[in-house]
């Protein structure tokens, strides 16, 4: 993000006004990172290009149930840190409420969210793998029927039928072409997008790194339908609205969409927990009890993000039973195995 920002900088020497919109930003005790980080890169910035700060117009973007008033409440705290710049010293980072103006813009970013060419940077990060809408199965099969059978699963596996890989990569690429034409309008030519989000290095969509952690929450359910504890047309009936891209469908896309060039595109292992890979210690051997705590730590933030899914369609009372059972199935993995997410970071600037 520091080198997008700082190629940004030089390609507008003269811009005293910047728009930036972080889309996804959440909320909770991280959803101002992103934009501190940065306002502290801008900050840093100018004097090594012997400019004045600009004024800051930041715009944060979730969907409209997403809690803006907790972020709301921590803007206090968040101008005060602005003005200081460090616990050591009273000198200000140049931005206060008279030069950086933070708004909530509540929206899916598949769609138009600013007016034209009001973004010189969009940042987003965990956002894009989140599909609009689950694929609704339009994919013709052999037989010349469009419903994919995907049952006892939740996403896409090995087992999943061809039809089903394709109405997800097919959901993908319409989901991310409209991201694309929807930021195009609205970014400045040479302005920049730093986007990450889960992937694939692979192109089969059905590696451990793009389903796996789909695989074993699908193991919890089928588990408790056997039990009679859920029914199990419920599970046949949910698809997780979820896709993990590779490198080819992203260049894919980006190009017929023709609006931007990828200035960077890489994909780094990272493990469950969100912990960068090196290659030295990937296959470390881990004790029994260190998986069983890897697997809880995992299921809880699996199920901070997945439940309000799964809780209308089989029912709030089972919640804790699924997700022990899911702790439980991630500890026994993680003890034979190493398991990874591919991590994608994607540098755009808008052409033109």
């Amino acid at each position: 993000m520091d080198d997008a920002l700082k190629k940004l900088m030089l390609s507008n020497s003269e811009i005293s006004s910047i728009g930036i919109a972080d889309l996804g930003c959440s909320s909770g005790p991280n959803s101002l990172l992103s934009v501190s980080n940065i306002i502290d890169t801008i900050h840093n910035l100018c004097p090594d290009l012997d400019r004045p700060d600009p004024e800051l117009r930041i715009s944060l973007n979730d969907l409209p149930s997403n809690d803006f008033n907790s972020i709301f409440a921590s803007f206090p705290e968040f101008y005060d840190r602005l003005n200081k710049r460090d616990n050591n010293s009273k000198e200000g980072l140049g931005f206060g409420r008279g030069s950086c103006f933070v708004s909530a813009v509540p929206g899916s970013f598949y769609g138009r969210l600013f007016p034209r060419r009001s973004l010189h940077f969009v940042h987003s990060s965990s956002g894009l793998h989140w599909l609009a809408q689950v694929p609704c199965g339009e994919v013709e099969k052999e037989d010349g029927t469009s419903d994919f059978d995907n049952r006892g699963k939740i996403y896409i596996s090995k087992t999943s039928p061809k039809c089903a890989h394709k109405a997800y990569a097919l959901q993908f690429q319409t989901d991310f072409s409209v991201f694309l034409r929807s930021r195009s309008e609205e970014l400045v030519p040479g302005g920049r997008m730093v986007l990450s989000f889960l992937g694939r290095n692979t192109a089969d969509p059905t590696t451990e790194e793009s389903c796996y952690q789909w695989e074993l929450l699908a193991q919890a359910l089928m588990s408790m339908a056997n039990e009679g504890i859920i029914e199990e047309e419920k599970i046949d009936a949910f698809n997780a609205p979820y896709y993990a891209a590779s490198s080819e469908e992203l260049k894919m896309a980006i190009e017929k969409e023709g609006s931007f060039s990828i200035d960077r595109l890489e994909i780094s292992p990272i493990d469950w927990e969100g912990g960068s890979i090196s290659d030295e210690s990937y296959d470390l051997v881990r004790s029994k009890p260190e998986a069983v705590a890897s697997g809880r730590r995992v299921a809880k933030t699996i199920r901070a993000v997945v439940e309000p899914m799964l809780e209308p369609i089989f029912g709030q009372n089972v919640m804790d039973e699924l997700f022990e059972r899911y702790a439980n199935i991630v500890g026994e993995y993680s003890y034979v195995s190493s398991p990874r997410y591919a991590s994608v970071i994607l540098s755009l600037v808008k052409m033109g």
